[in-house]
């Protein structure tokens, strides 16, 4: 045991202090190739695949927010912040999103607004990550519980919100990730990655300069190819996308699942609409765009204690480009709309 402290220590020596360590063991080392050579590659934030800040990961789990998009809701906070969002369908032809954050910290997050089922499906993928929300039916907070969440709701954790005074009522619940990742108090570590990455675009692609996503009235995405950005960048029809501070809504990478919509009504607003219902299991159309380029294939995921891939005809996996990644949960009922 003895020797073993000694040459671990001596290890050490020629990797912290090459210079300073004998030469016999510079040496040795060499010799077994320790030491020798580039640096090890920087570890990379699992949900986005780039190098994680301050050349380290976080040790904490995913954190979903749910962030509303009524145009009384705009202009956001903290989707620029977040590694991953999700857009999904809720009642009326309203959209909301799933802010997913791990490697970067927002400061203010919102409005905040309440929880839907298909929540607990999409982050159940994540392991066990935490999920701040504004309320929501009985038969979504036992979603959330089954499904192995840390529920870090308002009401749970009432001290991580904030209102603001000058945004209207509903729209005036924020809240920040360091507050949320607080109340959640898990020991939980960095989840694994639900992507792939990868430097190009592999298999067949087209170029593409808009996506044109309908899902209302209320929510006429519209993504533009910035080939100066090297962004994909959002408005609502005609008029930008824009977050609190003036920045374009941008994403790395935008991906587009046709996804199956029911209304069972077994949940519904306070207008009497039926809250939809997404199934996220099976396969589907899947649409990858990255780079100024579209990849068409199919979204997978065969049970909710998998994660969804993305694969093209022939099979293989779509990989996205490191960054950040914008994932429409869009009705098969609605085309996409690229050119």
């Amino acid at each position: 045991m003895t020797v073993l402290v000694v040459v671990v220590v001596l290890i050490g020596l020629v990797v912290v202090f090459p210079d300073e360590a004998p030469a016999f063991i510079r040496n040795a080392v060499a010799k077994v190739g320790i030491g020798d050579g580039a640096p090890p590659p920087a570890p990379t934030c699992p949900l986005t695949g780039k190098p994680g800040p301050q050349g380290g990961i976080p040790d904490r789990p995913a954190l979903a927010v749910k962030v509303e998009n009524l145009p009384e809701a705009r202009p956001q906070a903290g989707l620029d912040r977040a590694d991953i969002v999700y857009e999904e369908l809720v009642e009326g032809g309203i959209t909301r999103f799933i802010a997913v954050y791990q490697c970067h910290d927002a400061g203010r997050v919102g409005p905040v607004r309440s929880g839907r089922l298909t929540d607990p499906d999409v982050l159940v993928q994540f392991g066990h990550p935490a999920i701040g929300y504004a309320g929501a039916a009985n038969q979504v907070v036992k979603a959330i519980d089954r499904a192995g969440l840390i529920d870090v709701n308002y009401v749970a954790a009432a001290s991580a919100y904030t209102r603001d005074p000058n945004r209207p009522a509903p729209h005036d619940l924020y809240a920040s990730t360091g507050a949320l990742w607080k109340a959640a108090g898990s020991v939980e570590g960095a989840p694994e990655p639900v992507f792939s990455y990868g430097p190009d675009v592999q298999g067949r692609s087209r170029r593409a300069s808009t996506v044109h996503l309908p899902f209302s009235g209320y929510s006429d995405v519209l993504w533009k190819w910035s080939r100066q950005d090297g962004m994909w960048l959002r408005s609502h029809g005609s008029v930008p996308h824009a977050l609190e501070g003036g920045s374009q809504v941008s994403a790395t990478n935008v991906v587009v699942m046709s996804v199956e919509v029911t209304y069972p009504g077994t949940i519904v607003d306070a207008a009497g609409n039926p809250s939809p219902e997404v199934t996220l299991t099976g396969s589907g159309k899947a649409y990858v765009f990255r780079d100024g380029r579209m990849a068409l294939g199919r979204w997978e995921r065969a049970s909710l204690g998998d994660v969804t891939k993305f694969v093209s005809k022939d099979g293989q996996e779509i990989a996205l480009a490191p960054g950040t990644t914008w994932v429409e949960l869009l009705p098969s009922t609605i085309p996409v709309q690229a050119s």
